[in-house]
């Protein structure tokens, strides 16, 4: 496992981080500190090859890590659980002796460089669209009733509340449901989806240290329906039908296989800087995908749409 990382200034990172990120996606970590002028840009990978020419073109030192690097790390951390509505809390090893009692409420993930424990803006604001979209789906939808507010009812066009009650009223006629999930890091999107009652997921990344920690935190999890394969999202054959997929790539990616996107029939979308926005809206209506909802936190964007 090897770690390329820069110290750079404000001024350098607001001409940089794009491009970081269409490289990095969800692997890229900028870390800063509201009293230094500078931060760090870190990205992890596998091979020092590929963080080789992220040096050649961006400056910076490449870093081996010890094979014992997650476990120091995490040991290090602390953090407070992360609720994502009353559905699951996700936990790290630190704070998991007040861990709830009800395990399928709850996830353990350790902190790990890059590859997501729910803290990140695009990872939080995905979890909570995947909580509220699925809410009521499935075998839940027998026993839960969605609020007033949220139920069926016509909309009047423009209307203030409208795009929140288009998304409290997201109901599957399924009983069992699946979810793809591209980009998967560390997993947390996937194994939050098996919490929600997810009959099948399949979880795609491109990095395999990625897809071994998903694996792990499957296992650590006793989560068994997922499927995670090492893959090029743009070379793999999509399922023929599938009802949610999430992608946290990187803007130029999710435009480039939209045409595979839509066929299912939600979609969650992140990893989306603010000024990429304008250009992914007019992707998705030239693909006949319709936005739902759209959250923005700092300068990230995350999208739940339907076709």
């Amino acid at each position: 496992m090897f770690v390329w990382r820069k110290r750079a200034s404000a001024v350098w990172l607001a001409a940089n981080e794009a491009p970081l990120c269409e490289i990095g996606g969800h692997r890229l970590a900028v870390i800063s500190r509201p009293d230094r002028k500078s931060a760090i840009a870190e990205i992890t990978g596998s091979s020092r090859r590929n963080l080789a020419k992220i040096r050649s073109r961006f400056g910076g030192t490449i870093e081996k890590l010890p094979r014992d690097w997650l476990k120091e790390f995490s040991r290090s951390q602390k953090s407070e659980p992360i609720k994502i509505g009353n559905r699951l809390t996700i936990y790290r090893p630190v704070a998991s002796k007040n861990r709830s009692r009800n395990k399928n409420k709850g996830l353990l993930i350790p902190a790990g460089a890059a590859f997501g424990t729910g803290e990140h803006a695009t990872t939080a604001m995905s979890l909570r669209l995947l909580e509220r979209c699925t809410r009521f789906w499935g075998a839940q939808a027998a026993t839960l009733q969605p609020p007033a507010a949220c139920r069926r009812r016509p909309l009047n066009k423009g209307s203030a509340g409208s795009r929140a009650q288009q998304a409290g009223s997201l109901h599957s006629p399924e009983k069992e449901w699946t979810l793809l999930d591209l980009g998967t890091g560390s997993g947390i999107l996937a194994l939050a989806a098996a919490r929600f009652g997810a009959k099948r997921v399949i979880a795609i990344d491109d990095d395999p240290v990625a897809i071994a920690t998903a694996r792990e935190n499957a296992r650590r999890n006793k989560l068994d329906n997922i499927d995670f394969r090492v893959a090029d999202v743009r070379q793999w054959p999509f399922p023929p039908r599938i009802e949610i997929i999430t992608a946290n790539l990187f803007s130029e990616l999710l435009i480039e296989i939209l045409p595979k996107l839509k066929r299912a029939q939600r979609l969650i979308l992140s990893g989306i800087l603010r000024d990429q926005e304008a250009q992914l809206v007019r992707a998705l209506k030239r693909n006949g995908i319709v936005i739902v909802e759209m959250q923005r936190r700092g300068k990230w964007i995350a999208i739940l749409a339907r076709r």
